[in-house]
């Protein structure tokens, strides 16, 4: 079974780092207030803000040093990652979780940190946290469900979410373990150290910016590894801002996320709120769902 974090109460604190991407602190400033209002305190990494006019937010060594510290600390209880973007890949193998493994606590983030979620699901069992990070608190942000399913699931509630039926779903019902993330970092992460098992789980899939070509390439990757063929269901959720080539693809986004799964009878459904816009509800890493994909609606639940 799935080993779960301490959930959090109020007096607890927060750690928040930036493992991958450069993030200014005045962004992190609506995510600090809103933490502390919920009653938290919040610890800041010296990566949030830090590293010079790269892309980092840090070198290698600064934001491995960042987060061993937080993963490390016995006082903090959860790390938020302010930003993804790209570079947990070049530290994940040097991170020591051997506290971790003993102690384990909530590690929270999407886009890059999916590779942080694939690595510790993988080898640990612990779950981990997809879910908002600091930029989605910004311009009242914080006031919506999708913040609010973050906070929810902090502290232990069960979690049960909704969505809208799409003409492509294949209707169905599905249990098991869910697993997922950024579509390019699974991609990405076949293979390697931090590959994830997919058999009897329940599957979820987001992207943003890639030409259609691409999403088209990284999903026969995961095809041909096995990764799409004994699932128990499978959730597309958001591929935004999606791009074309001069000479058209041939195919809409939505025709190629159907195309690739036709072969298979699980359970699908599409445009489930998990993307890089504000509509990205919290998903625990390797606990229990039930998916229903019904006539009227989809349903999510722990």
């Amino acid at each position: 079974m799935i080993k779960i974090p301490p959930y959090l109460k109020k007096g607890d604190t927060i750690g928040l780092v930036c493992p991958a991407g450069y993030m200014p602190v005045e962004k992190v400033q609506t995510c600090l207030d809103v933490l502390q209002e919920w009653g938290y305190r919040v610890k800041i990494g010296k990566t949030v803000g830090g590293g010079s006019a790269t892309y980092f937010s840090g070198t290698d060594e600064e934001r491995l040093t960042d987060f061993q510290q937080m993963l490390d600390d016995d006082a903090i209880k959860a790390v938020l990652c302010a930003r993804g973007g790209y570079g947990t890949g070049r530290i994940i193998d040097k991170i020591d979780f051997t506290k971790f493994r003993k102690h384990p606590k909530w590690i929270v983030g999407y886009s890059d940190v999916t590779v942080l979620h694939s690595h510790i699901y993988s080898h640990f069992y612990i779950s981990t946290l997809h879910a908002p990070m600091a930029g989605a608190f910004n311009d009242d942000g914080f006031k919506n469900e999708f913040i609010r399913s973050l906070k929810n699931a902090l502290e232990g509630k069960k979690l049960k979410y909704k969505c809208e039926v799409h003409d492509y779903n294949r209707k169905g019902e599905a249990v098991g373990e869910l697993v997922g993330g950024n579509l390019a970092l699974l991609a990405h992460l076949v293979g390697t150290d931090s590959d994830i098992k997919t058999r009897g789980k329940i599957l979820f899939l987001e992207d943003v910016g890639e030409q259609l070509y691409n999403i088209d390439r990284m999903l026969h990757q995961l095809k041909r590894s096995g990764k799409l063929a004994r699932l128990a269901g499978l959730i597309f959720g958001g591929f935004t801002e999606s791009k074309d080539t001069e000479r058209p693809f041939g195919n809409s986004i939505h025709e190629i996320l159907r195309d690739i799964v036709k072969e298979f009878d699980y359970p699908v459904c599409y445009d489930f709120p998990i993307s890089h816009t504000d509509r990205n509800y919290a998903l625990k890493i390797g606990v229990g769902y039930k998916l229903k994909v019904g006539k009227s609606k989809v349903t999510l639940e722990e």
